[in-house]
């Protein structure tokens, strides 16, 4: 899924970048401070993306002499760098700004534009409303790559068990910016009509509390990839079908499974084997077994093959598939 991501990262990107530049225009003629808040999230977001962008060009840095497993892992060090990004840059700021305009609250001022005046409430409103459309396209491109990954499950378990956090990153950012419109879209207006400037500040601070809880959840999510998770269990399982189908396997003891990137799965299986089995007859099966393993799923890279008998309590080195 490596190009939808792309994809929906630079369409993010691109429309991030336009909504900051209008969110500042408006903060500054106007004096919103929902509007500033939006306007550092939007940045904030911008930079994300780009990070995300960097961390996915790294992550495809062949295996060396240091790293023999690869880079894959970067850009899950990369998404939990974006996930600290937007808990501080986008949602302690709009807090921190929220809170100072409810000590000091301001109406919203006129826009003077070329010797005309713009109510301040319609500059903050056609700018949310451009930002809402430009975010929503964003918005539907990620559902769009999102959507054919996550196959027939849940959007919510599709998310907890994908393992490409550039992809459901940019979908819960845009998620989360949507959300963040409507709640300054709301403080605008009802600051205005009913004269109460401190609603802007609120508005601030809903903005920065839905960013944090984002935050949080991309936090969690991208800590269990980073310190690595198994593959899926439907994988797993299949694993231990197409082992357990080959002759002279008494028992499958273990599978253990891990993703060294979104996909790049590392394969360890323990097998006790028929004692009458001599070493080429061995030889031969690991060969069929890697060879079956990555047919079955081109994200399987390596595998490895241990022969132990199934009541040892010994921790045995593993043995490369190749021979």
């Amino acid at each position: 899924m490596a190009h939808e991501s792309t994809s929906a990262i630079y369409t993010a990107a691109g429309a991030n970048l336009a909504i900051a530049a209008a969110k500042f225009v408006g903060a500054f003629f106007t004096g919103s401070s929902a509007m500033l808040a939006e306007g550092v999230h939007s940045v904030v977001d911008t930079a994300n993306q780009i990070l995300l962008l960097v961390g996915m060009k790294r992550a495809k840095r062949p295996a060396d002499a240091l790293h023999p497993f690869g880079y894959g892992r970067e850009i899950y060090f990369y998404a939990f760098i974006v996930a600290l990004f937007i808990f501080l840059g986008g949602g302690a700021f709009a807090v921190y700004e929220g809170i100072h305009k409810l000590h000091y609250p301001e109406p919203v001022s006129d826009a003077h534009v070329f010797g005309h005046t713009i109510p301040g409430l319609w500059v903050n409103v056609g700018i949310l409303g451009f930002a809402v459309l430009a975010e929503g396209y964003s918005c539907a491109v990620a559902l769009k790559s999102f959507w054919a990954e996550k196959g027939s499950r849940p959007p919510i378990t599709a998310i907890r068990r994908s393992k490409d956090p550039a992809l459901f990153t940019v979908l819960i950012e845009d998620v989360a910016a949507l959300m963040g419109l409507v709640v300054a879209l709301s403080g605008v207006i009802l600051a205005h009509v009913l004269e109460m400037p401190d609603l802007d500040g609120w508005a601030s601070i809903a903005i920065g509390a839905i960013l944090i809880g984002m935050a949080a959840f991309l936090m969690i999510e991208t800590h269990g990839l980073l310190i690595g998770e198994a593959a899926d269990p439907a994988l797993v399982a299949a694993i231990r079908e197409v082992v357990r189908t080959e002759p002279g396997v008494h028992h499958v003891n273990a599978v253990l499974t891990q993703h060294m990137g979104p996909s790049d799965i590392l394969v360890n299986v323990s097998l006790d084997m028929d004692d009458s089995l001599k070493a080429g007859a061995i030889e031969a099966m690991v060969g069929r077994l890697e060879a079956k393993l990555k047919a079955r799923s081109p994200e399987v890279t390596r595998v490895f093959i241990e022969i132990q008998a199934k009541d040892t309590t010994s921790s045995p080195v593993l043995a490369p598939a190749k021979a």
